[in-house]
C-alpha cells in the first residue's frame, strides 16, 4: 500500500466554504483537491493501492480525512467535485475513530502525530519530501510519503517527522507543488513495482 500525507495548515475543518470559490473560502482546499486527484487518477480508472490522508488544521481542532483507493467511489478528475466530497465528509460529526462519509472516504479527529504513529505502527516506512533531502531511490515501491501544502512545513512539524524516524528524501532540488510531487512519486513507485 502507498500512502500520501498532506498537511493543510489553513484548510477548514468545517463544511462552510463555497465550491464556487475554493481558494478564497476554504483555506486553500483547492491545493488538497489537486493532491487527491494526483494520488488516484488514472486514465479511465482509480488507483486501488493508494491511500491519501489530508490533515486539516484550519479550525479549533484538527481533523484527518482518509481517501482509500480500495473502496473509493464517486471521485472525478476535477477540484470542485472532489471538494464536494470533502464538504460532505466534514458535515459528519467527527470522533477519535474513523467514520465513513461516502465509499472510501473517512474522517476522524486527529493531528500529524497521531496519524504518523498509526502509519508507523502499521509497518509503513515514512518518507518526508524536502528539496534538500537524499535522492529518493528508484527502488521504492511503497511507504508513506509526507508533504506540506503551499506553505511548507513548520519547524515543529519537521522535528516531529524526524522524531518518528522518517527519512528526508528529495525528488528534485527545486521546490515543486505537492500534487506534482505525488505524480512523480506514483511514477517512480509504479516503475519500481514493475522491475520487481
Amino acid at each position: 500500500m502507498r500512502d500520501f500525507v498532506i498537511v493543510g495548515h489553513s484548510a477548514k475543518t468545517t463544511p462552510d466554504f463555497s465550491l464556487e470559490d475554493l481558494p478564497g473560502t476554504s483555506g486553500r482546499m483547492d491545493v488538497l483537491c489537486r493532491c487527491i486527484n494526483s494520488a488516484f487518477m488514472l486514465s479511465h480508472g482509480i488507483r486501488r493501492d493508494v491511500r491519501c490522508h489530508l490533515i486539516l488544521m484550519g479550525g479549533p481542532e484538527p481533523k484527518i480525512l482518509r481517501f482509500d483507493g480500495s473502496r473509493l467511489r464517486h471521485l472525478n478528475p476535477d477540484e470542485r467535485s472532489t471538494a464536494a466530497l470533502i464538504k460532505r465528509a466534514l458535515s459528519i460529526d467527527a470522533s477519535p475513530f474513523w467514520r465513513e462519509s461516502t465509499p472510501g472516504i473517512y474522517i476522524r479527529k486527529g493531528d500529524l502525530r497521531s496519524l504518523l504513529e498509526s502509519l508507523r505502527d502499521d509497518g509503513q516506512r515514512l518518507y518526508y519530501l524536502r528539496e534538500d533531502g537524499a535522492q529518493l531511490s528508484g527502488t521504492v515501491s511503497e511507504g508513506a510519503f509526507i508533504l506540506g501544502d503551499h506553505t511548507g512545513m513548520r519547524d515543529d512539524e519537521e522535528q516531529l517527522i524526524e522524531s518518528m524516524g522518517a527519512e528526508t528524501v528529495s525528488i528534485s532540488p527545486l521546490s515543486l507543488h505537492a500534487d506534482h510531487c505525488i505524480v512523480i512519486i506514483n511514477w517512480m513507485c509504479d516503475n519500481a513495482a514493475v522491475r520487481r
